[in-house]
């Protein structure tokens, strides 16, 4: 008999919104008490059109937030010495609160050595090591983007977490090892799965909550899919098609995330948030 579920949509667009008005507030409140308004600097090295349109984005929210934008360009052949300097000199300037590197940033720029050059306390994406051990033990500090978004997702829908077994297919350093976890430290059970996984269909069919950051298109069938599971499509490939095939899982699950509209504006309204927080433990408000 064919299923009649129809999952409940995780809506993350309708989160963000409200994320970024109390985020504007408190940015005004920073402002208002310092003189200084929140700073956000972001660094673009290249001209990827989708890096490009993604920086431009984050620029217009962060006008919309109150939240000033510095943005440095750098040529596609610009060294990791010349971009770990630009970052520290960033990290240096207290007119600066937050730091973003877009990534990806060329293949021959040691990305990792680029991230370490941002200061912990304007770490506002959560791509430093630093960042990473606190978010894993729990300390203060800042998480990666759309892990810290997804958990917000996961409270906003009331999802207990607690003794539930969580699938995360995919294990990046800013996404899939991240969320993880932050799942973790709720006291979810983790699986964490990747390419050389084997047989990835009977591990996600285990899961409470599947949590899909692999970057592969519909790698993720509604077939596989617990009945009743919660399931975050991290994943953006080209013609808008997340990681999950959407219109089968969404037939088995009981709360999904569309593609686009769930994950993506959460990342952004994290990274702004982020910033305000930053700016006020710098300056002291």
């Amino acid at each position: 008999m064919a299923s009649t579920r129809t999952a409940q949509l995780m809506d993350g667009a309708g989160l963000a919104r409200r994320i970024m008005g109390e985020t504007a507030a408190k940015a005004s409140i920073v402002a208002r008490r310092t003189g200084f308004a929140p700073c956000l600097a972001t660094v673009l090295v290249g001209e990827d059109p989708a890096s490009v349109t993604y920086v431009r984005m984050k620029q217009s929210r962060s006008a919309k937030a109150g939240i000033l934008s510095r943005h440095v360009a750098l040529p596609a052949e610009t060294s990791t010495a010349e971009l770990v300097e630009t970052l520290g000199a960033l990290s240096a300037d207290p007119e600066v609160h937050g730091i973003l590197l877009q990534h990806p940033v060329g293949p021959h720029i040691d990305e990792r050595a680029a991230f370490e050059a941002i200061a912990p306390e304007k770490d506002v994406d959560g791509v430093t090591v630093s960042s990473f051990g606190a978010m894993s033990f729990g300390l203060p500090g800042f998480v990666s983007c759309t892990p810290g978004g997804i958990m917000r997702l996961l409270e906003e829908y009331e999802v207990g977490l607690a003794g539930k077994r969580a699938v995360v297919v995919g294990r990046s350093a800013i996404l899939g090892k991240p969320v993880g976890m932050l799942l973790l430290g709720k006291d979810a059970t983790v699986t964490y799965c990747h390419s050389r996984t084997a047989d990835l269909a009977a591990v996600v069919a285990e899961a409470d909550v599947v949590v899909a950051a692999v970057g592969r298109a519909r790698l993720i069938r509604g077939q596989d899919i617990k009945p009743g599971a919660v399931v975050i499509d991290a994943g953006y490939n080209a013609g808008n098609v997340g990681d999950v095939d959407f219109e089968t899982a969404r037939g088995r699950a009981r709360l999904i995330t569309p593609v686009p509209g769930g994950v993506g504006p959460m990342t952004i309204a994290v990274l702004l948030a982020q910033t305000v927080d930053a700016a006020a433990l710098q300056l002291g408000v």
